[in-house]
């Protein structure tokens, strides 16, 4: 499986950006595709997290209500809707998938397919 992250940018405090992430190769009916993020010294972090029959799954405390994950099986792509965006939120985003039914996964190791990667910038 090759995943292709895209849609990061620059955006002011209060803002919104959509990530997709494109997935080719070889694909499985039973994923759960997931983002992380990961902040300049920080480790990569849990963002969200989508299943094959569209169950959800976030880290609520930095993302409630402000982020939505979904995705267009016809175009085998996961979106990441990211609404009033706050400079903290300022990190390369990463694609995941992991072979499962389960949500259950929120850990970086856990994940076994990964895409390269899409900086998105928030300005105070």
């Amino acid at each position: 499986v090759q995943l292709q992250a895209s849609g990061g940018g620059l955006v002011q405090a209060g803002g919104s950006l959509r990530l997709s992430c494109a997935a080719s190769g070889r694909t499985f009916s039973s994923v759960i595709q997931g983002w992380f993020r990961q902040a300049p010294g920080k480790e990569r972090a849990f963002v969200a997290a989508i299943n094959w029959s569209g169950g959800k799954t976030y880290d609520t405390d930095s993302v409630k209500g402000r982020f939505t994950i979904s995705r267009d099986d016809a175009k085998k792509t996961i979106y990441l809707q990211m609404n009033s965006l706050k400079p903290e939120d300022t990190a390369v985003y990463f694609c995941a998938a992991k072979r499962s039914k389960s949500l259950h996964y929120t850990r970086a190791r856990e994940y076994d397919y990964w895409g390269q990667g899409t900086l998105v910038t928030v300005s105070s």
